[in-house]
Formats: C-alpha cells, structure tokens, sequence
C-alpha cells in the first residue's frame, strides 16, 4: 500500500469511525425523548442498535490501531449528522426514522467508497467495510419497513405532521454541500 493510500484509508476509517459515534448518540437521544403510541417500537428498534455501532465503531478503531493510526478522542470528533436529531415535537416519529435512513444510506455511501479504496491494496479493511456495510444495510431496510408502515397509518389518518427538522433529506444532503 503506497503511504498517499494509507493516509487516505486511515482518514476514511476515522471518519466511519466518527459517523458511527454520531449515531450511537443520535440514536440514544431519539430512543430516550420520542414520545407517542406509535413510538415504542422505534424507540426499540433503536435502543437495539445502539451495541451494533457501538460495536462498528470498537472494530474501527482497532483497524484503524492496527494501521497505525489512533482513534480520535472527543475532542476531535467533528458531527454533522443534521438529519437525525431529536424533533421538536416529539411524537414526529416519521421525521426521526427519516433521519435513521439517511444516517444509514450516509453510512453504506462512506463504506462503498471505502470498500473501493482498499480494493488491490488493503484487503483486510475491506472485508471490515463489507461487514458492516452488511450491518448498515440490514438497518436501513429495519427502517424504511418502519416508514412504510407509519406512512399508511398517516394518510389513513389524514394527518402528515414534519417538524422543522423532518425534511432530513433536503437537510442532510444541504449539510453534506457545506462540508
């Protein structure tokens, strides 16, 4: 691996390794405040992968040792998930499990592009990536069989409720411009 390229792949390791933290917070805050008949589920589904990433952010940081790098501290850690934060109101289930998905669909691009990085060069951070981007995926479809099933029970309703934080997608792809 020429040096150019391990700096490269250890500066998208620290990064996934970021993301995963920022969703184990995101996720812990969403499980902990949302509020509402509907939203005991999501708030477990959640709560159950908080040890996933958790875990995706331990083997992270071990490849990331392995290479020779360290795993940044708190305070080099630098979040930007806009998407999936506590809304303001929160029985607004559909506008956290938005959120999750672009969290999600974020984590399976980084890892994508990862995966191609190591391709020819780092074969064992490749097999990592797939693992997870395995993980990633398997959460994201969680998620949007939670959107399908919210979504039917809104219209039945008559009542689509977004908080000023439930357009996650034109706000995370705005945040990801400024970055």
């Amino acid at each position: 691996m020429s040096p150019r390229n391990g700096q490269s792949i250890l500066s998208a390791l620290r990064r996934a390794y970021m993301m995963e933290f920022e969703t184990v917070a995101n996720y812990l805050a969403c499980s902990i405040a949302l509020d509402g008949i509907h939203a005991e589920p999501i708030k477990k589904a959640l709560s159950a992968d908080i040890a996933g990433e958790l875990g995706h952010a331990t083997q992270l940081g071990n490849r990331i040792k392995q290479l020779g790098g360290s795993p940044p501290g708190s305070l080099d850690l630098a979040f930007g998930q806009r998407a999936l934060q506590v809304p303001s109101d929160t029985t607004d289930i559909l506008a956290v499990i938005r959120g999750v998905i672009v969290a999600e669909e974020d984590a399976i691009a980084h890892y994508n592009r990862l995966i191609r990085m190591c391709d020819g060069t780092d074969y064992v951070t490749q097999d990592l990536c797939i693992t997870l981007l395995a993980d990633e995926e398997s959460h994201l479809i969680e998620f949007q069989g939670f959107l399908k099933d919210l979504g039917g029970l809104v219209r039945e309703s008559g009542r689509a409720r977004s908080s000023p934080r439930g357009g996650a997608r034109k706000t995370a792809r705005a945040g990801r411009r400024r970055r």
